[in-house]
């Protein structure tokens, strides 16, 4: 239980799979491990252990009738998974910290400490490509961002403002084909987001592709018509003549 009273811990189910084939085959029980967590609204969300017994991948959603009747608690390894949990979560704190600093090679270091328990953590992934990028390893901090797109919970909510940072970044060091290639395969899984569209937009201007800057402007004021920077965008772009 969390502090709160709600449900927290590991839980374990037992699947039948079938292996094998023709007359030799039979069926075996697997038990899989998740972490639970219960959220305000009653709900139980599930997240498979990888094999350091960290919380990793797509997060499911069970109700708490589910989670009684189907699964069985792990309690004695609700300690190590909280602990590893937790050392994830302030290595990648600290990876933040320093980068934000500017101290890059003591982010990455904190960065690939979480990384060792969590290969797949969106953030620490993104921390250790920002800091690549900022050291103008533009190559390898290209191999870590096409790794973070093909990973499902990369387009959450909670990770839209680290893609705009990368686009951001890229854009600084004036990169802006490289941005432009970034933001649209970005968008190709989070279509909805505004702010990706400006910076589209604006990755779109530095290279004077007027047409192309003015359609992703758009895009931006369909989403979100109260968006002032993509506003300010437009009415540039009329003023200058330039749609």
């Amino acid at each position: 239980m969390s502090e709160l009273g709600l449900i927290e811990g590991v839980f374990s189910i037992e699947r039948t799979t079938r292996i094998g084939t023709g007359t030799t085959s039979r069926r075996v029980g697997q038990s899989a491990l998740y972490y639970a967590r219960e959220t305000e609204d009653g709900s139980i969300e599930l997240q498979g252990l990888n094999s350091r017994n960290v919380p990793f991948g797509p997060v499911g959603v069970i109700t708490k009738d589910e989670l009684l009747a189907d699964y069985l608690p792990v309690p004695q390894l609700f300690k190590e998974v909280f602990g590893n949990l937790r050392a994830v979560q302030k290595s990648v704190a600290r990876g933040d910290k320093f980068r934000k600093r500017g101290e890059n090679f003591t982010a990455e270091y904190e960065y690939a400490n979480a990384l060792n328990l969590d290969e797949l953590n969106v953030r620490a992934n993104f921390g250790i490509g920002l800091c690549l990028l900022a050291r103008d390893e533009e190559e390898k901090a290209k191999k870590v961002f096409d790794r973070i797109l093909g990973l499902d919970t990369a387009f959450s909510d909670d990770h839209k403002h680290l893609f705009n940072e990368y686009g951001i970044a890229l854009r600084k060091k004036k990169l802006f084909g490289q941005a432009v290639d970034y933001y649209r395969r970005a968008l190709e899984l989070a279509g909805d987001d505004e702010n990706l569209w400006y910076n589209l937009a604006r990755a779109q201007f530095e290279r004077q592709d007027w047409a192309a800057c003015a359609k992703a402007a758009a895009k931006c004021l369909e989403l979100a018509p109260e968006h002032e920077e993509g506003r300010r965008m437009m009415d540039h772009l009329a003023k200058k003549g330039l749609i």
